[in-house]
């Protein structure tokens, strides 16, 4: 299945959305249809080269949480399958920009974290979709995968070291 959202309509508006992010240093597209949205770059595990995505987060104690959805689609994400490969990541919100560390939620944190991601992506899912919290539950409604919850790692600055 290739998901429930059409790429016909959607990898459009991702990529529009995507470089209004980037050309506007990030003053425009900190949003995406009212959620927060974050730019990630990963390193593609095939070619090396920097992969950028535009992707709607929440916060949680500190780190940045994403969905790798795939609108519902059978098949992963390609940034999360890179982000697995090399899991330093460079992110942009709003006008900043710094390094995380990106691991796959375990199954204990992805129960913990899975409400949270859908109560900040809501979107209409709850008026079409009986007994779902938000757009998450319906994606997952729609694939045989379970669908893995991220967790992005900002980078400490080192502590200052003190000198005797």
């Amino acid at each position: 299945m290739d998901g429930i959202f059409t790429t016909r309509f959607v990898g459009p508006y991702l990529r529009f959305h995507k470089y209004i992010y980037e050309q506007s240093d990030g003053r425009v597209g900190k949003h995406s249809n009212r959620v927060p949205a974050l730019l990630i770059t990963t390193v593609g595990r095939k070619s090396g080269e920097p992969r950028t995505n535009g992707l709607t987060y929440c916060r949680d104690r500190g780190d940045f949480i994403v969905v790798a959805s795939n609108g519902g689609s059978d098949r992963p994400p390609a940034w999360l399958l890179n982000l697995q490969a090399h899991p330093e990541v460079t992110l942009r919100v709003g006008r900043r920009a710094f390094r995380a560390s990106a691991r796959v939620a375990d199954p204990e944190e992805r129960a913990q974290l899975w409400p949270l991601v859908n109560r900040t992506n809501r979107g209409m899912a709850r008026l079409f979709h009986p007994g779902v919290t938000g757009r998450y539950d319906v994606y997952q409604r729609h694939t045989s995968r379970e669908i893995p919850v991220v967790i992005l790692t900002p980078e400490r600055p080192p502590s200052p070291s003190r000198s005797t």
